[in-house]
């Protein structure tokens, strides 16, 4: 992690081939494009590698996701159960196409725990959306049961786990539809973009309209296109699309090297006294591109954190409890429901009631938790330096 530290000859073909064209977008100017079809070709590779019948490319993960419910008939009235430890994209998205987030306790995977999915469950609940934080994986069977119970809709925000599986299946795949995000950390980097995965061809032909102003590119000619709905410009660019086109094609190495590392770097925490490290329902599936450990207090997590500063390399490492982005401890706009635009009066509520709702099962769990972050780029004598200095530093604090 992430793909932009292997950037170089490959991806600059891709672009070079766009830029020889002149066309830097993705639909219309057949002729002058000489067949040069970046996007396409990246929709198609998706499909290969993920195993998924459909790929929609957007702009970014966040629009992924927007287009995703709004594809699947989320909307105004509906309820989405997400997880309290995500990035801020996954409430965005829910908000933008009208919905109310509903934000829910997590477990030691780091993702959503069931039994607090279960306690969320309402008449006006339409969808759960597990986020595959940091690498690896939700339960996925306990939350595709709790769906087919409840007749609700699976949605995958898988955007921090490309090239994770669970049980054969490859993250993003597993539910009615999935996302990526292919922005600049991310472990295949288009610079900005994003995809929606499915397997239903219904939801795709909307997901591709719905991206383009709700052109239903059906004819040859895009300026006689029908539009059967309202849509948005969601469209990535041949250009972003070039860079994943080379991206794509390096994943498996990517991967590799990951879990390499990963395991590497395990093995010095490891003799850490009383670490624990993030439950994973599927290991075999984990692509490693993080490894998430956990001290046995919140005390000692902080005092670990200071003597890695102090030994000059917690670079890399993220508290996530005391980050801007990334946990509700920190969305005082999402609590405050501050925003540009008026929401409907059942989001500004739900919004305001996070105010007093308790988290204390994730409060304990993510201020013990620290995330370090796996480098490409590391070699085997770099990672012996850090997992020697990291110990000595935790278990100096400690």
């Amino acid at each position: 992690m992430p793909g932009f530290e292997f950037f170089g000859d490959e991806e600059r073909k891709e672009v070079n081939e766009v830029l020889e064209t002149g066309i830097l977008m993705r639909y219309g100017f057949d002729g002058p494009r000489k067949g040069i079809w970046k996007s396409k070709e990246l929709e198609t590779a998706v499909t290969q590698v993920f195993g998924c019948n459909h790929a929609q490319l957007t702009s970014s993960g966040t629009a992924a996701l927007t287009t995703a419910m709004a594809a699947l008939g989320v909307g105004v009235g509906d309820e989405v159960i997400m997880p309290a430890f995500t990035f801020v994209a996954s409430f965005e998205a829910i908000l933008s196409v009208g919905a109310v987030p509903v934000l829910v306790d997590i477990d030691e995977t780091l993702t959503l725990d069931p039994a607090a999915v279960k306690a969320a469950i309402t008449p006006k609940t339409k969808c759960v959306m597990p986020v595959h934080m940091c690498g690896s994986m939700a339960d996925m069977d306990a939350l595709q049961q709790i769906c087919t119970d409840h007749n609700l809709i699976l949605l995958e925000d898988a955007c921090q786990s490309i090239g994770g599986t669970y049980k054969g299946k490859k993250l993003g795949t597993i539910g009615a539809a999935g996302t990526f995000s292919f922005d600049f950390v991310k472990t295949i980097t288009c610079g900005e973009g994003g995809v929606v995965m499915t397997n239903d061809k219904d939801v795709y032909t909307k997901c591709d309209a719905y991206t383009d102003h709700g052109h239903d590119h059906l004819g040859v000619d895009r300026g006689a296109d029908l539009h059967p709905f309202i849509g948005y410009n969601f469209r990535i660019s041949e250009l972003h699309a070039a860079v994943g086109l080379a991206q794509i094609k390096k994943l498996d190495t990517f991967l590799a090297i990951q879990r390499k590392n990963n395991k590497l770097l395990r093995s010095y925490l490891e003799q850490v006294p009383g670490i624990q490290f993030r439950s994973v329902p599927d290991e075999a599936g984990d692509s490693c591109s993080f490894l998430s450990w956990m001290l046995p207090t919140e005390a000692g997590t902080k005092a670990a954190i200071e003597s890695l500063k102090e030994a000059g390399v917690f670079a890399g490492n993220f508290y996530w409890y005391a980050n801007n982005w990334h946990y509700i401890t920190k969305w005082d706009h999402l609590k405050n429901a501050i925003t540009l635009n008026r929401l409907n009066d059942a989001q500004a509520n739900a919004l305001l009631g996070l105010q007093t709702q308790s988290f204390a099962k994730s409060d304990a769990i993510m201020s013990r938790t620290v995330s370090t972050a796996i480098s490409l780029l590391w070699t085997e004598e770099q990672i012996k330096e850090k997992g020697e200095k990291m110990l000595a530093a935790i278990t100096k604090a400690l």
